[in-house]
């Protein structure tokens, strides 16, 4: 079932690239899926243009640490600290925080 929503989202991704909850949709069903390279693929892709899209660096940042790349999930995690600061999104922010500080 997960492949038929997969396939779902990538059609609505593939008809419109910049539709951030198409996208992060797709991500987070990659990621329910234990496919974390293909999630953080799609987590990559739409905070390149929707920087502001906050959760979608923090589930990046997981989904690295699931892939054992602590280091780049510390540079995301930053990251998002940044946008989410830009974006004056304290919550989101504060749970980016967390994660980074979980990593020391």
């Amino acid at each position: 079932m997960p492949e038929d929503r997969i396939e779902i989202l990538k059609r609505m991704v593939a008809a419109s690239p910049k539709d951030s909850f198409a996208r992060y949709g797709l991500a987070m069903e990659y990621v329910k899926a234990g496919d974390f390279e293909e999630a953080v693929g799609e987590f990559r892709d739409l905070v390149a243009f929707d920087p502001g899209y906050c959760y979608a660096w923090f589930h990046c940042g997981q989904a690295l640490e699931k892939l054992g790349r602590t280091d780049e999930a510390r540079e995301i995690y930053q990251q998002g600290i940044e946008a989410a600061e830009r974006k004056g999104d304290t919550h989101a922010r504060s749970e980016l925080q967390g994660a980074l500080d979980i990593l020391g």
